[in-house]
């Protein structure tokens, strides 16, 4: 990082000569102007790695910097990060590829987009090493996250810290230091890593692949600590669910355990009854549209409303029948949830699950310093712990804890992909080939060894 570091101060003293000012910046100013200048770059460098289409953003809007000082970094400040970024832009390195902006009607919007020009370019090539492994994750950032509606709009709040904020955040510093010590991948073939960041880039939900976030932070919603709490950010939760099996954990394949039908389970527990042993989503249609059988159940059990019209996420146009149909047949299917569905139990349910989801994760972290990756209801570690059995139990475990009841656990071993290794002696690979590894898996090779 020190190259980066040396980039960083040649840009902040050719940025400051070509400025118009009468004196110079004071200590902390030069100090924030230089942590705006390094922020964009470590930017631009991982977005080299992310793929040739990434853009990276910032916020021009001054209160942003300001307000909820709790999840902002101090030293990044409105008047220094737009010195450096309007500098970068007068110097010719970065361009704008699009302005930033908020429809108040909607709750729309978006931060400026930019991206590094020929003349970066060639300097952040001129930077050794890997901005995947080299950039560490920030323990020290809010990990506890608080939203709510604000006039109509999803937006991050404050709160006052106490017992309860205080222990999920000591819960989730043990869990992210661990999960730092470690290395988790996605062991694909170069050609397949580019088409997948390519497909991420196109998804509106997701982001492409970021290795540099592998640490966890804990959303809240409604403005409430019983509402929401699920784990999120890593870069795995970006990993379309076929690819996870291709997870890795310091360099060694792994194995995902998920709770069978967590919300039907968990809804009919709070109801005092059992859900029985057909599938919840199957028993609508037959099971003909079980996709969007779920996708249906878990709507009508996040809404606080009737749901008289179709939510907008859901898609009718492959189907022949109409949502006054659909959601019908769930209640048909579900009579002993007809006063559980549409009065918001959606977020107490997750908040549920998260905790199950702690429980699990601290388990394995405090026991073995072994790390745990959550995709929400699904647990991901090193295959030996599915073999052995460990994994399973300590999700049935922490689920009955909760409800003292029992839930059917799925499980899938990760695989890995053949290489043109495979089948080959050892005596017959030249030391390039040792040292490299497969060429076709370059990319996890040098994020790996």
């Amino acid at each position: 990082m020190e190259a980066l570091h040396d980039l960083t101060q040649s840009i902040a003293s050719e940025i400051s000569s070509k400025e118009s000012r009468s004196r110079k910046r004071s200590a902390d100013a030069q100090h924030n102007f230089e942590n705006a200048i390094g922020t964009i770059l470590k930017d631009l460098w991982k977005a080299g790695a992310i793929s040739t289409e990434h853009e990276c953003g910032v916020h021009r809007r001054s209160n942003w910097y300001s307000i909820t000082p709790r999840y902002r970094d101090p030293n990044l400040t409105f008047k220094q990060t737009m010195a450096a970024f309007d500098g970068m832009i007068t110097l010719g390195m970065i361009e704008v590829t699009r302005n930033g902006f908020f429809d108040r009607d909607t709750g729309v919007g978006d931060i400026t987009k930019y991206r590094a020009r020929d003349r970066l370019l060639e300097m952040l090539q001129d930077v050794e090493g890997n901005p995947f492994t080299d950039i560490k994750p920030d323990l020290d950032a809010e990990c506890i996250v608080l939203r709510d509606n604000v006039d109509g709009v999803r937006t991050v709040i404050d709160y006052e810290d106490d017992a309860t904020t205080n222990e999920m955040r000591d819960n989730l510093l043990t869990i992210n230091s661990c999960l730092a010590k470690h290395w988790p991948d996605l062991r694909i073939k170069d050609e397949d890593y580019t088409a997948l960041q390519e497909r991420l880039l196109l998804d509106e939900d997701k982001q492409p692949i970021d290795f540099t976030q592998r640490i966890l932070t804990r959303i809240f919603s409604n403005g409430r600590f019983d509402q929401g709490g699920r784990f999120y950010r890593a870069w795995w939760h970006n990993v379309p669910s076929e690819y996870r099996k291709f997870i890795t954990i310091d360099s060694k394949r792994t194995c995902e355990y998920d709770f069978s039908q967590l919300n039907p389970h968990m809804a009919y527990f709070m109801r005092g009854r059992e859900l029985g042993s057909e599938d919840a989503y199957s028993r609508v249609f037959d099971g003909e549209h079980r996709p969007l059988v779920k996708e249906t159940f878990n709507a009508m059990m996040q809404a606080s409303t009737p749901l008289l019209r179709k939510p907008d996420g859901i898609d009718l146009s492959e189907v022949e029948f109409d949502w006054t149909t659909l959601r019908q047949a769930v209640l048909d299917a579900h009579t002993p949830l007809s006063d559980v569905f549409f009065q918001g139990h959606g977020n107490h349910l997750q908040f549920i699950d998260s905790c199950i989801a702690e429980k699990v994760m601290l388990q394995f972290v405090r026991s073995d310093d072994e790390p745990v990756l959550p995709v929400h209801d699904s647990f991901i570690m090193h295959y030996a712990f599915g073999d052995m059995g460990e994994l399973e139990e300590a999700m049935r475990r922490a689920f009955h804890d909760y409800f003292k009841k029992d839930i059917k656990i799925r499980d899938d071993i990760g695989v890995m992909l053949p290489s043109s290794f495979d089948g080959r002696e050892v005596e017959d690979l030249s030391i390039e080939e040792i040292a490299a590894g497969p060429p076709e898996y370059s990319k996890w090779n040098e994020r790996n060894f």
